[in-house]
């Protein structure tokens, strides 16, 4: 019961807006009669689990390793300074700090803290949002009206709400249960969520050039050792492909998930996460960089081979890191629960590296008919947290890499990374302005590189892309081209090319046929006779030379740039009608 009660209140709660904090309505459930036992105060922190990310918010994350044919605001650098909304609200604090000022009613000391636990939490959890986007915030940790006159106070200062935030993490990971729990947040939540916060605010500083980063990665390492070394939590590796099981499942995966959002179709709690990445609309593709990113299966570097820029699709997808073949179609793919194999569907990808990560079986395809439940913290993230805080300090060691990056690695059976190699050998890929992260700098260098390919691969889809690359000081990768795969040149006389994508020698249903001109001129020649998959070059998709083949170019910024602001887009425009109404108490964020 509890289960489905949780799932019911993450798809019903309703949000107040902009300013206005009146609580009449919880005035109205809130009265002497409430917050007396346990369980009136499950019943209403269970509204607050609306505050995390639904399943569409994750999986159809863009940023710049996933390319949907319909590019967000921040990528394109056309964000505008919104009059009303804009992400300045505050309903759901309230919410919080009117259950934090009224569960004091409740006698039961044990429920009592347990759930003031969950409110501080999901308080530090609202604020870390807040932080994020806006950089310095107004702190509340009381319930306010819309005449209270501290409901226009100014920013706090960074550092004050960092450390509120922190404050509330340590109360919620020292009260909270230990046992394990999918859909309710523990310890262990946290924990994760605390070496999130703290992973972010010191690399923000850092790469940002702000004071004190050291201070929150040595927190962010910390938090995540403990959770490493306490927590009851592994890397899942159960069956052939457990990376991919990992998203495709109905239950999540309790020896690796901490927290989990629940779907259940028999509730009517669904998603569509088949239908996004299986049909057209969206066409979400993988960004070529990343696909070159990932690893040979015996750990060398796949940019290193001489040719890696003009491979074709069958020849690049040997031998890889297999993660890369559980994340997006590659030859020989099989859906789960099929003996047939399938090829990419271009009609579903702009690049055609087309996206399998969070598909299940064909019972949920169709609109709103997934119901695999959406990981919101994971270990394996808890992982990579605590060995990017600790080469960012400088204190990374082999043995911290083994009981974190190795744990990852393992599952798919890929060697681990060793740190002097790393550091004694950065990648160059990596490190490239067009395909990397030129500001890295130092000793570590080398592993920090890797570190972040790591991340990359692992949490790709995952919701957490936006946020890396703003910390890390890395928006200006939206500026560069998006690419897909590689397709040969066209036949000078025949107006086309056969793609191979099996590798089998033969133009069969699994390839494609790239051409120009009239599709009935093309058909007439015997090649193309079992071929399925037609695009017309210039209408289907665009490659870099034309005719003469080349990678598949989305989102041609040749004919419209886009533009990133380095010292205004890491934050986010404040809605006018807020700086009215604080009458010049808050200003503007920078250049907006």
């Amino acid at each position: 019961m509890k289960k489905i009660l949780l799932a019911q209140c993450l798809t019903s709660v309703a949000l107040l807006t902009g300013c206005n904090l009146d609580l009449e309505p919880l005035d109205k459930l809130a009265d002497q009669n409430y917050y007396n036992n346990r369980k009136e105060l499950e019943v209403f922190t269970n509204g607050f689990y609306a505050d995390f990310p639904t399943a569409e918010n994750l999986y159809s994350e863009t940023a710049d390793i996933i390319v949907p044919t319909t590019l967000s605001t921040e990528v394109m650098g056309t964000r505008t300074v919104p009059q009303s909304g804009g992400g300045w609200s505050w309903g759901q604090l309230s919410n919080i700090n009117t259950f934090l000022k009224d569960c004091s009613r409740c006698n039961d000391e044990a429920a009592r803290k347990e759930f003031e636990a969950v409110a501080r939490f999901f308080r530090a959890y609202f604020y870390y949002d807040k932080v994020k986007r806006f950089g310095e915030v107004p702190w509340f940790d009381e319930p306010l009206s819309s005449t209270n006159d501290r409901l226009y106070a100014p920013r706090t200062p960074r550092n004050e709400l960092i450390n509120n935030i922190l404050a509330d993490l340590d109360f919620a990971a020292e009260n909270l249960p230990t046992a394990k729990n999918l859909y309710r947040v523990t310890k262990w939540t946290a924990l994760a969520l605390k070496s999130r916060v703290c992973l972010y605010e010191g690399t923000w500083r850092k790469y940002h050039g702000f004071e004190g980063h050291e201070t929150y990665l040595k927190a962010a390492a910390e938090a995540a050792e403990m959770f490493i070394d306490n927590s009851p939590y592994t890397i899942y590796n159960a069956g052939e492909q457990p990376y991919r099981d990992l998203f495709a499942a109905d239950k999540a995966k309790a020896e690796e998930v901490i927290l989990a959002r629940n779907y259940n179709s028999a509730l009517s709690i669904v998603h569509s996460a088949n239908l996004y990445f299986l049909s057209g609309g969206a066409s979400p593709g993988m960004n070529k960089k990343v696909v070159n990113s990932y690893l040979m299966k015996d750990g060398t570097r796949f940019t290193d081979l001489p040719n890696y820029n003009s491979m074709q699709y069958y020849d690049e997808m040997q031998n890889r890191d297999p993660r890369l073949a559980q994340t997006i179609v590659t030859p020989g793919y099989k859906r789960i629960g099929e003996s047939t194999v399938t090829s990419v569907n271009f009609g579903a990808t702009t690049t055609g590296y087309q996206i399998i990560k969070w598909v299940s079986t064909t019972a949920s395809d169709g609109y709103n008919k997934s119901q695999n439940d959406i990981p919101l913290f994971r270990t394996a993230e808890v992982m990579l947290n605590f060995a990017e805080a600790k080469a960012e300090l400088g204190t990374l060691t082999q043995a911290d890499l083994d009981k974190s990056v190795k744990k990852l690695r393992d599952r798919v059976g890929m060697p681990n990374i060793n740190l002097a190699s790393a550091n004694s050998n950065p990648d160059p890929y990596l490190e490239a302005n067009e395909t990397g992260y030129p500001n890295v700098s130092g000793a570590n260098k080398g592993v920090i590189l890797e570190i972040r390919r790591e991340r990359t691969i692992e949490l790709v889809a995952e919701g957490l892309r936006y946020d890396d690359l703003m910390r890390w000081k890395a928006g200006k990768t939206f500026e560069k081209q998006f690419k897909g795969m590689f397709i040969p040149a066209l036949d000078a006389n025949k107006h086309f090319v056969i793609c191979d994508l099996n590798g089998n020698g033969q133009a069969d249903a699994q390839d494609v046929c790239v051409y120009e001109g009239d599709l009935n001129n093309v058909k007439t020649y015997s090649e193309v006779a079992n071929i399925t998959q037609f695009l017309k070059l210039g209408v289907n998709l665009q490659l870099a030379n034309g005719n003469n083949g080349g990678n598949i170019i989305v989102h041609d910024i040749a004919n419209k740039q886009r533009s990133w602001n380095e010292t205004r887009d890491y934050l986010y425009p404040i809605p006018q009608d807020q700086i009215t109404l604080y009458g010049g108490i808050i200003k503007q964020n920078p250049e907006w």
